[in-house]
């Protein structure tokens, strides 16, 4: 699965799209572009408006400020309204909505009325081939699993060859064993398909996993967007750096180039002597070593507990802070065994993988 070419043209285009429920703003100034191919996570937290968004692009509700192009074609602007059935979208909820008096067949052929009668079953074929259930065909919805009623759902989106097709939390109701393995088959299924992909997800990991390109939203607005790498390495936000995973948060002042914390010092251009400083590193750039080991540079920690996560250990330590008061981080570490409680532990870190903002207070991220 090769990314999309970047010299295509959007299949879907956003610009200045805002709409709001009487006082209350749903999106505001949201932009962004998917090209044909191409899948776009839209992440970020229940109530930022990622829900809202996707239903305007669809047009469920009007856009009332902005503009939206799909295929070249201005669906969405002032004065212009296209109805949702005649914008090439299909828009895939998390309920699936699958019209239980159908077969499977019957569901994914109803969208296709524009052809005839053996071309609609033999494309409503096609479709469920792609999904693996096609030996379902002739099944009721209500004899499926969960899993198997999505399959069909993304079976009768795809079935209309739409321009851009819209997910709305996708995997939401799925238990996380079948989340797990239906999103990576639905992975491979959107690669194989032109339009353009904009899946809604309030989940980190599904957002990288699927997406070639990711836009976070906050409170109404696309604070960024990038590959899910360029996103994980270069959060532009504490916001951003604590959504796409843990992060501790360690307070520091900046004096002569650097940032003096609890863990160490760190190059910090840019920052004003005595400002103060917000820290953040990810668990997984703090390594320990036996106490004494790693040299003067290293800071002193005491292990509080340790938890075994899948593959790795959650180690959290307790770090001397030089206002008196301990400082509470968390590492990540690899292998069979972990620290023991009340173990001192060297913590080493590397300071070129820290992200650096001015502090803020604690309600800006969401650290341990």
């Amino acid at each position: 699965m090769t990314p999309p070419a970047p010299d295509r043209p959007a299949a879907l285009e956003l610009e200045g799209v805002s709409h709001a429920y009487g006082p209350i703003v749903a999106v505001e100034d949201a932009g962004f572009s998917v090209r044909p191919g191409e899948i776009l996570c839209l992440l970020g937290p229940s109530g930022c408006g990622k829900s809202t968004l996707l239903r305007v692009v669809a047009g469920l509700e009007r856009s009332q400020e902005g503009r939206i192009r799909i295929g070249g074609r201005v669906v969405a602007a002032p004065g212009v309204h296209v109805p949702p059935e005649d914008r090439s979208v299909t828009l895939l909820f998390q309920d699936f909505a699958l019209f239980p008096h159908l077969t499977v067949l019957q569901n994914v052929a109803f969208g296709l009325r524009r052809l005839d009668p053996g071309a609609r079953v033999e494309r409503a074929r096609e479709m469920l081939g792609q999904v693996g259930m096609l030996d379902h065909a002739d099944r009721f919805p209500h004899t499926l699993s969960g899993g198997e009623q999505q399959r069909v759902a993304l079976a009768r989106a795809r079935a209309p060859r739409p321009r851009a097709m819209l997910l709305d939390e996708p995997f939401s109701s799925l238990d996380m064993r079948l989340r797990v393995q239906l999103r990576d088959r639905v992975l491979h299924v959107l690669k194989r398909t032109e339009a353009a992909t904009v899946i809604v997800t309030h989940d980190p990991e599904e957002a990288m996993f699927m997406g070639d390109r990711i836009a976070v939203m906050r409170e109404g607005r696309i604070v960024q967007t990038g590959t899910p790498r360029e996103i994980y390495d270069a959060p532009a936000t504490p916001f951003v750096a604590g959504l796409l995973g843990e992060v501790n948060r360690i307070p520091g002042r900046a004096h002569d180039g650097h940032v003096h914390t609890a863990l160490g010092r760190i190059c910090a251009a840019g920052f004003d002597d005595g400002a103060a400083v917000d820290v953040l590193l990810r668990p997984e750039c703090l390594a320990l070593r036996p106490r004494g080991a790693s040299g003067r540079g290293a800071a002193a920690g005491r292990v509080v507990m340790s938890r075994t996560v899948g593959h790795t250990n959650v180690v959290h330590l307790s770090v001397p802070g030089a206002d008196g008061a301990d400082l509470h981080v968390h590492a990540r570490t690899m292998g069979a065994s972990a620290p023991h409680p009340d173990e001192e532990v060297d913590i080493v870190f590397d300071g070129d993988r820290a992200f650096l903002y001015p502090a803020t207070g604690r309600g800006e991220d969401p650290g341990p």
